[in-house]
């Protein structure tokens, strides 16, 4: 009798246990995307460490919460990635370019793209269908190491072949956000640039944001 009251005791402490945890969560998710858009509303990162540490933990109930209240889980996430490259701008820019890489996305290029895909992905042939080549020669001056990229695999395999100390990866929302993670896990200096469309064929990008973070740290070697 004595051992069965005990273990009876024992099931309601762990139960109030997890649903302390599972309010607590609750409300620490509710905290991060509440000082989430109030950052956005206000261009302004207030607590950017205990924000981007949160987002990480609670992403999944984050979204759910933004769902509930009709925001919108992709501003969300674009607020997680200009709060991971401010927070990265300075280590970043201590990085020497000749020691920087940039990884740009297939679909970029014009449908009727010549390039031959490498083992080091796609290599641009300057035809001007698009504005890869243009960009590449003023970046790879720079000292930039660039690679057209048909996905994440060559990613990885080239960051291990190279070894470069800061990236920027350009891509979709989702692909940005999931790359800066894994820079993170392989302690890598990631910067994020997201693309202006969405797709697998002739997406958007505005050049001069991907350019506003490439001259981080040598703005004044190029202006001199």
């Amino acid at each position: 009798m004595i051992s069965e009251n005990i273990w009876e005791q024992l099931i309601f402490t762990i139960g109030e246990i997890a649903i302390i945890l599972v309010i607590g969560f609750f409300l620490f998710s509710l905290i991060v995307v509440g000082i989430s858009f109030y950052s956005i509303k206000k261009g302004r990162f207030y607590f950017p460490s205990l924000v981007k540490s949160g987002i990480v933990m609670t992403e999944g109930m984050a979204k759910g919460i933004c769902k509930f209240f009709g925001l919108d889980d992709k501003e969300l996430t674009a607020f997680s990635i200009n709060l991971h490259n401010t927070m990265n701008q300075t280590a970043f820019s201590n990085v020497l370019p000749e020691k920087r890489a940039i990884f740009l996305p297939q679909c970029l290029r014009n449908s009727a793209c010549p390039a031959n895909l490498t083992p080091e992905g796609l290599i641009c042939r300057r035809c001007g269908r698009c504005e890869i080549g243009a960009h590449i020669d003023v970046l790879e001056k720079m000292g930039y190491k660039i690679w057209i990229a048909p996905g994440s695999t060559l990613i990885k395999r080239m960051v291990k072949k190279y070894k470069p100390e800061a990236v920027i990866g350009v891509g979709c929302i989702v692909e940005v956000r999931e790359g800066l993670e894994l820079l993170d896990k392989i302690n890598l200096v990631g910067m994020g640039v997201v693309t202006l469309k969405d797709g697998c064929v002739e997406t958007l990008l505005n050049w001069h944001d991907l350019m506003d973070v490439a001259v981080l740290g040598i703005e004044e070697e190029i202006q001199g």
